[in-house]
Formats: structure tokens, C-alpha cells, sequence
């Protein structure tokens, strides 16, 4: 004899059922229609104001900042560069080639998410821009391992720091980051999306295969081992003059050293503020991706969040100036000596201008007092 019963009992009965099916049949079965249907590009009106006004800003003091730097390193003419230099001015050089990519990022914002400079464009962009992220990580934990060596390995630090070196680790970290990113030359970086072309979106790379894994390792790689050796190197500079004060409380005035802790000090507040959130957001999302499918109000969070992250890392080309700032010594004084020059050429240029009015409009045959 059956038993009937009622609808919503049946219905909190086929719940856990329903639940179960999703855990265990794969994603691509269940909700291949709605990832074709989940509109990842729909954004706010606001948001191309925001973007675009901002990577204008970041264009203008990005440029600035990083050529003002690199006139004011190779200005130094009565003393030789050294090897925290080198890497500096290779920072530099980076930052200012990253800004010619930012024109073309600006009006893919202003267009509301539209390319308008065809994929091979958008591949150079591409490229540039991921360039310039890890060969910026590269070469601040080169900054923060060279500073390690002069404060900490004091025996032999010459040896270690010899401009052969040095040059020889620039070339190396500009090769390897090439050969990491040349492969974005190589695959279409657009996407037809309804009426608007993308450019560099997430979204256009999911179909090469194992990209979560991809990317957890591009972020072990660039980000994580990186952000590691620096916090080793400022932990030891930081253990080695709490050691030296206390044997000799003179030592702490030791400017060198100072400076030292210091430059490494910005640099991992200036990775961790930048590069972090991207990185951390990249992993949460490339493990969701490995345990389950992201439902589309989830992948929506994502790309409004990477567009987020993107922009605090890309601040990184108007933060390095600030590292110049405490690792050069005399730049903040030949920084005023520029500004105090270029004043005083305007002020001059004005009073010459001025002079040169009053005699023309005084009459003819007179003379001035």
C-alpha cells in the first residue's frame, strides 16, 4: 500500500540528491549553459570613469617619476654606479617602458571594454605589461639580497657585488622574464564579446589547458619565493643591527646601515601593497576553479576584482621612484637642484621677457634710468 506524500516533503527529499549530483558530476555537464549565458563584462557606467582616469594619472606620474630618476642616476658622472644602482636603474627603465603601453589601456576603458587597436597591439600590451610586473618583483629582491650582502655579509662583500655580476643578473632576469612572456606574443589576446572586442581579459585564456595550474605556478614562481627572500633579507638586516647596537650602541648613527633597512623596508611594503592583492586573488579563485565550478555571480566578483587588483599593481611604476628616493644617496638634493633649476631659468626667462618689453615700448631717443 503506498503512501502519498506531500509535495514539500518529497522536494526537501530530493535536496541532498540534487546536492550530491553537482559534487559529483562534472561542471562542463551541468552548467554549460550558463557559463555560455553569464555576462562577465557587464559593468557599471562609473567604472570606465574611474579607470580611465586613473591609469591617466598613473601615465603622467609614472613617466615623470621614473625619467626624472634615471636622468638624475646618470648625472652622477664623478661617482661609479654600483650594483644596488644597477638594478635600480633597471627598475626604472621597466617602469618608463610600461608607461608606453598605458595610452591604449586608457582608451580600452574610456570605450567601455573595447579594443580598438586590433590583437596584435593587444599583444604588445600584454607583454609589456607582464614584463614589467615581474621583472619589477625580479629586481626588487635583487635590491633587498644586495643590501642583505652589504650590511649583513661584510667579510667578503666586494667579491660578491662586483659589477660583472650584477650586469650579468640584469641580463639573466631580462632574458628569463622573456622567455616567460613570450608566449603572449604567439596566441590571440582578443575576444569578441557581443559588439565589443576585449583585450587581455582572464576570460580569453581559459581554454589552454591546465590553467589553474598554470597560474598557481607563475605565482609561486614570480610572487611568493620572491616576497620570501625579501622578508628573509629584512629580517636578518634587522637581527644584525639589534646585534651591533648592542656591542656597540655608536654603531646605530652608522648611516650606511640605516639607509640599508630602510631601502628593504619600502620594497617589501611596495611588493606587498602592489603585487599582493593581485597574486592572493589569482590563487583563491585558480584553487575554486580546480575544486568546482564558479557559478557566474562568482566569476562576475572575480573580473571586477581582478580590474581592481590590476590597478594597485600597476601602481607599482609610481611607487619605485619613492625606493630611488631612499636608495640614492644625494637624490633628494640634486632632485631640489633640478626644481630650483628650472625655476630659476622660468623666473629668469620672465624677467628677461619683461625687460625686453619696457625698452621696446619706450619713444624713440629716450633712455631708461
Amino acid at each position: 500500500m503506498s503512501v502519498l506524500l506531500p509535495r514539500e516533503t518529497v522536494r526537501d527529499r530530493e535536496a541532498p540528491r540534487k546536492w550530491l549530483l553537482q559534487r559529483l558530476v562534472p561542471p562542463a555537464n551541468l552548467t554549460s549553459g550558463n557559463q555560455s549565458s553569464c555576462n562577465v563584462h557587464n559593468h557599471h557606467s562609473s567604472t570606465k570613469v574611474i579607470f580611465s582616469l586613473f591609469y591617466t594619472v598613473l601615465l603622467v606620474f609614472g613617466a615623470c617619476g621614473n625619467i626624472l630618476a634615471l636622468c638624475i642616476t646618470f648625472q652622477r658622472r664623478k661617482k661609479k654606479l654600483n650594483s644596488t644602482d644597477l638594478y635600480l636603474v633597471n627598475l626604472a627603465l621597466s617602469d618608463a617602458l610600461f608607461t608606453l603601453a598605458l595610452p591604449g589601456r586608457i582608451a580600452y576603458y574610456i570605450l567601455e571594454f573595447d579594443w580598438p587597436f586590433g590583437d596584435w597591439f593587444c599583444r604588445a600590451t600584454a607583454f609589456i605589461f607582464y614584463m614589467n610586473t615581474y621583472v619589477g618583483i625580479y629586481f626588487m629582491t635583487c635590491v633587498s639580497v644586495d643590501r642583505y650582502i652589504a650590511v649583513v655579509r661584510t667579510r667578503h662583500p666586494g667579491r660578491i657585488r662586483k659589477m660583472s655580476r650584477a650586469r650579468g643578473v640584469c641580463v639573466l632576469i631580462w632574458s628569463l622574464v622573456f622567455l616567460q612572456t613570450a608566449p603572449l606574443l604567439l596566441r590571440p589576446m582578443t575576444r569578441r564579446m557581443g559588439d565589443k572586442l576585449t583585450c587581455m581579459e582572464y576570460f580569453n585564456f581559459e581554454e589552454i589547458p591546465k590553467l589553474p595550474y598554470l597560474l598557481l605556478g607563475a605565482c609561486v614562481l614570480g610572487f611568493f619565493l620572491p616576497v620570501g627572500i625579501i622578508l628573509v633579507c629584512y629580517v636578518r638586516i634587522n637581527l644584525k643591527l639589534c646585534q651591533t647596537a648592542k656591542e656597540n650602541p655608536l654603531t646605530v648613527k652608522n648611516g650606511h646601515h640605516r639607509r640599508a633597512f630602510t631601502v628593504i623596508l619600502v620594497v617589501l611594503l611596495a611588493v606587498l601593497l602592489c603585487f599582493s592583492p593581485y597574486h592572493l586573488n589569482i590563487v583563491q579563485f585558480m584553487v575554486r576553479k580546480i575544486l568546482y565550478h564558479p557559478s557566474c555571480r562568482e566569476q562576475q566578483a572575480f573580473k571586477m576584482s581582478l580590474q581592481v587588483t590590476v590597478a594597485f599593481m600597476n601602481l607599482n611604476c609610481c611607487i619605485d621612484p619613492i625606493i630611488y628616493f631612499f636608495a640614492f644617496r644625494g637624490y633628494k638634493r640634486r632632485l631640489l637642484r633640478i626644481f630650483r633649476n628650472s625655476g630659476s631659468m622660468g623666473t629668469s626667462s620672465t624677467a628677461k621677457t619683461h625687460s625686453e618689453s619696457n625698452s621696446n615700448s619706450q619713444p624713440p631717443g629716450s633712455v631708461s634710468v
